[in-house]
């Protein structure tokens, strides 16, 4: 007989808990080889198909538990309100379940939709998930959350940035990788050069903060489904807008026409001013260009090597985002 493997032993876990807190009768299952640790499988029922995610015990050490309750109720508040994204199920009041063996996990119902490789979004799907995406900013920041003292993330100030990357430049030395050195100049320079003055745009606000191709499903027409919701806290709303925008418009190149696709669609959902693009993007580079730029990014998987090409584009082209944004949609209407 062959062994059962650690994966096949929680499936089976899962199963067994979730037909009998649901009165449902698995009769196929499909794996979902996605996403970092945590396992999902798709099971069809008599009743339909849902999604079983699991959450892999050390990554969920990294999570305030609380934190991410608070997410779940918010997908659900945005499912009730319209918002495209899976309806989360619960069993006595509890969405995140524990296994009959212990394990934690939810049940939703399973998306249809196909995932794009980044930067090979269409017009009409970009444009839909701009608009998508204005309305859940719209609905997360309508008063009902109220606001927090500070947002997520802190931007340094140039120097303690600076410093970062002079040390980093160094380990890379002391790795013997001068193959990498380039880039990390690439990201001094782009520091040096920076207009602090771009922080004095940020609006703080709710937001999903993980809104990249592989959160996203889509038709050949528009989106079908924004997921996982697990990181949505009080942060900049503009990030999210840059990540979408860098994650499905950059391939070689940026391509204005679906950055410009995109803002049309989220300009019909919120009040932007101009340049509101270009700020976010600045902003996100600088936030998540210490995440990929590192000593040891030779090492990437796909998913940090392609964020770090986009912070590598993002810090060389620091200086022209606004002439190459020139041409992007145009509010109608401007922020006083």
């Amino acid at each position: 007989m062959e062994a059962i493997s650690a994966e096949e032993m929680i499936l089976d876990d899962l199963i067994t808990t979730f037909q009998r807190l649901f009165g449902l009768n698995v009769i196929e299952t499909t794996s979902i080889k996605r996403g970092w640790l945590n396992l999902k499988w798709k099971v069809t029922t008599e009743a339909g198909e849902f999604l079983l995610k699991q959450y892999n015990k050390e990554r969920y050490k990294l999570f305030n538990p609380e934190e991410l309750l608070f997410a779940f109720t918010q997908q659900i508040r945005l499912h009730d309100q319209g918002l495209a994204c899976p309806r989360l199920l619960s069993r006595n009041e509890r969405i995140l379940l524990e296994s009959d063996n212990g394990e934690l996990f939810m049940v939703m119902e399973y998306c249809q939709g196909i995932l794009i490789p980044p930067g090979k979004t269409n017009a009409r799907q970009i444009y839909d998930l701009g608009r998508a995406t204005g309305k859940m900013h719209r609905l997360l920041n309508d008063g009902t959350l109220g606001i927090k003292n500070s947002p997520q993330f802190i931007p340094p100030s140039r120097q303690e940035r600076l410093a970062h990357w002079s040390l980093v430049r160094e380990k890379t030395r002391e790795a013997d990788k001068p193959q990498l050195l380039a880039d990390i100049e690439t990201q001094m320079k782009a520091t040096e050069e920076m207009d602090m003055d771009i922080l004095d745009f940020l609006q703080a606000g709710w937001a999903h903060r993980d809104l990249w191709v592989d959160n996203l499903l889509f038709n050949d027409n528009g989106l079908r489904a924004i997921l996982d919701f697990d990181r949505l806290k009080y942060d900049y709303p503009q990030l999210d807008v840059a990540r979408a925008v860098i994650s499905c418009a950059l391939d070689d190149h940026l391509d204005i026409s679906l950055a410009s696709a995109f803002m049309e669609g989220y300009s019909e959902e919120r009040n932007v001013a101009e340049g509101y693009l270009t700020y976010s993007l600045q902003l996100l580079w600088y936030m998540e260009s210490t995440w990929w730029i590192h000593a040891n990014m030779n090492q990437h998987s796909v998913p940090p090597a392609r964020f770090a090409k986009e912070m590598i584009w993002l810090a060389e082209n620091h200086k022209n985002l606004p002439a190459l944004l020139g041409g992007v949609y145009k509010p109608k209407r401007t922020i006083p």
